[in-house]
């Protein structure tokens, strides 16, 4: 009888598990499985969202992920407006490539924001006073040296050698070799990698 009614128990619970409860109240925002269908566990069955309370995910490249930190400034742009956050999680594991980053709101939510928004953001990794920097060349890397033809007065070309500092997503900080107001090309110019003066038409 004991093994008859710990069997009953436990049938009894399976059967009130088929009644699936979302952990927090929201809204529904999409289902992904039918009447009648049978799914495997660990399925995503529907999404609940919340909308009083909305992150952002943005997603890093990985070779920059570890520059990321909690606590760090962020800005998000909805595309209706910019909105200040911090950066509250960052995902411990890369996925084709980039690194999943939480951003949290420091105010009141963008206005119109809802669940799975295209965003844009923006993390402030470091800010640096007095710096020369440039467009990142093809072939830069941060802390690297490069050669790059800077413009001549002459329709000219010339090879210069670049110490690179930090770098940003699209901008590079020059440590030595350039000065302000030089004119450089950033696009691929390995086909003129034997030449250090190219005449341009």
């Amino acid at each position: 009888m004991d093994q008859q009614r710990v069997l009953y128990e436990l049938k009894k619970n399976q059967l009130d598990a088929l009644n699936v409860r979302a952990g927090l109240n929201g809204v529904l925002s999409a289902v992904s499985v039918e009447v009648g269908q049978q799914v495997a566990p660990s399925t995503t069955l529907m999404r609940v969202a919340d909308p009083s309370h909305l992150k952002a995910t943005i997603q890093i490249p990985e070779t920059q992920a570890k520059d990321v930190a909690i606590g760090q400034k962020a800005s998000i742009d909805t595309h209706n407006g910019l909105v200040d956050g911090h950066v509250a999680r960052t995902d411990a594991a890369v996925v084709n490539g980039t690194v999943a980053v939480d951003v949290a709101f420091d105010g009141p939510q963008p206005e119109g924001a809802r669940p799975d928004l295209s965003v844009d953001g923006t993390i402030e990794i470091e800010d640096l006073k007095n710096v020369i920097y440039v467009g990142r060349p093809v072939n830069g890397q941060a802390g690297g040296n490069v050669g790059i033809f800077k413009l001549a007065d002459n329709n000219e070309a010339v090879r210069v050698n670049v110490k690179l500092g930090r770098s940003s997503v699209n901008t590079i900080e020059v440590a030595q070799g350039l000065s302000v107001g030089d004119k450089v090309i950033l696009s691929d110019m390995s086909t003129w990698d034997n030449y250090d003066r190219i005449r341009l038409r």
